[in-house]
């Protein structure tokens, strides 16, 4: 039986035992925000740092992410279908099953990110920097790869490359 002096360590013990409290779908944009199954389709989020985000299974179709940092994000299946990730940051982004068609990465930083079994169906990769991704599994039908720095972080895809870097 509890006796009223140790209610405050209970209370106490239960907080710590609670973890930390995660962002809403509604929550303004910041480093670490919580945005698991969030549809934020067609959002203006240029510029915006959400380094170390839970994206898990959001979709953000249509979506202006120009210029974002994303680097260290955890986005397993998320759509960003027609986005615009142009010169976005997303090193060391775990990727994995993630719908990058028709999505505008110029100039984007991929190094160390995570892109097994991605499409990136006529995705536009002009000049971004692929230096130690993953891309096992990976769909490039129909990518742009012009000037992008490929994953052995050596090789820069000749202008014209569709598909594969060559």
């Amino acid at each position: 039986m509890h006796t009223p002096s140790s209610l405050p360590s209970l209370v106490a013990g239960l907080v710590l035992l609670a973890g930390p409290a995660f962002a809403g779908c509604n929550d303004p944009p910041a480093p670490g925000v919580e945005w698991r199954r969030c549809l934020l389709d067609a959002s203006d989020l240029s510029g915006a740092d959400l380094s170390g985000a839970q994206l898990r299974d959001a979709s953000f179709q249509r979506a202006t992410l120009s210029g974002a940092k994303l680097a260290g994000v955890e986005a397993v299946e998320a759509r960003f279908v027609s986005a615009d990730l142009s010169g976005a940051d997303l090193s060391g982004a775990i990727l994995r099953n993630v719908d990058f068609t028709r999505t505008n990465l110029q100039g984007a930083t991929l190094t160390g990110a995570d892109l097994r079994r991605a499409t990136l169906f006529r995705a536009d990769l002009t000049g971004a920097d692929l230096s130690g991704a993953n891309l096992t599994g990976a769909n490039l039908s129909g990518a742009v790869l012009g000037g992008a720095r490929w994953t052995d972080g050596r090789r820069v895809c000749a202008a014209g490359s569709v598909g594969n870097c060559q």
